[in-house]
């Protein structure tokens, strides 16, 4: 008589986390993946070895080929197969155990998407040019969709289903924002939580120049020129009224 296969159980969360030539940082990492969750390692062209390290190290590893950080994202969440997808930078700058407190409040039913708002450990983390070009940013999106917003970070947590709803389609450095914009327009519960952000490791391929935060302001501004056009299927998880944030995150 033959055994019943049982398919292997989904993760009850997935973290995608979008590389590039990010070897050194990949064990500091991966190792802070909360237990039972999986780390899906979207490798983006590295030539460092880092899809192989994280590999090694037991994270799904995905590759794909088309450069830009949507496009990395956007693989991840189109490979993750949990119900609740968190997002966080793969280069040691953020701690992944942080979306532990995250990743409760969507599955409670509090809030649709949750955000770290990030705060610098010292001067090397968070270069003045960036953080002006993030705070100008903020402010768009609040005059955009009236979102009290600090940060449009990569630490963020929600469920996958809604997400792949919102019908994204940046595949550049607007990604982060186009998905805030859109969670607006439909109606989501936003929250923002502080975070330590720690000097990351090796250079920054976006925004670690003028140059580079020049591109990713760009890339956002086109995102906060779409017109508002809620994506179908993307409403509230939960049918009720909308609960006050802790931070001002809900839409006004």
């Amino acid at each position: 008589m033959k055994g019943v296969t049982t398919p292997p159980a989904s993760p009850p969360v997935d973290v995608v986390l979008p590389c590039l030539n990010e070897a050194e940082a990949l064990p500091w990492v991966l190792g802070r993946i909360p237990p039972g969750w999986r780390a899906v390692v979207v490798d983006n062209g590295s030539t460092d070895g880092s899809a192989e390290i994280a590999r090694a190290l037991g994270a799904h590893v995905v590759h794909e080929p088309r450069r830009g950080f949507g496009a990395a994202c956007h693989a991840g969440l189109t490979a993750a197969t949990a119900d609740i997808v968190c997002f966080c930078d793969c280069d040691a700058s953020l701690d992944p155990s942080l979306l532990v407190p995250f990743v409760r409040q969507v599955r409670e039913g509090e809030v649709d998407l949750v955000l770290g708002r990030r705060r610098p450990q010292g001067r090397s983390a968070w270069p003045a040019h960036a953080r002006a070009g993030n705070l100008a940013l903020a402010r768009l999106l609040r005059r955009r969709t009236g979102l009290r917003l600090h940060d449009l970070g990569p630490l963020r947590a929600a469920r996958r289903e809604p997400l792949l709803a919102l019908g994204l389609t940046d595949r550049r450095s607007g990604y982060p924002l186009q998905m805030v914009v859109r969670a607006a327009d439909a109606g989501w519960r936003i929250d923002e939580h502080d975070v330590p952000y720690l000097p990351r490791t090796g250079s920054s391929k976006v925004t670690g120049t003028w140059l580079g935060t020049w591109r990713a302001v760009r890339d956002m501004s086109r995102v906060l020129a779409e017109p508002a056009s809620p994506a179908s299927g993307a409403s509230r998880t939960q049918a009720q009224e909308p609960a006050p944030t802790a931070q001002g995150g809900t839409p006004r």
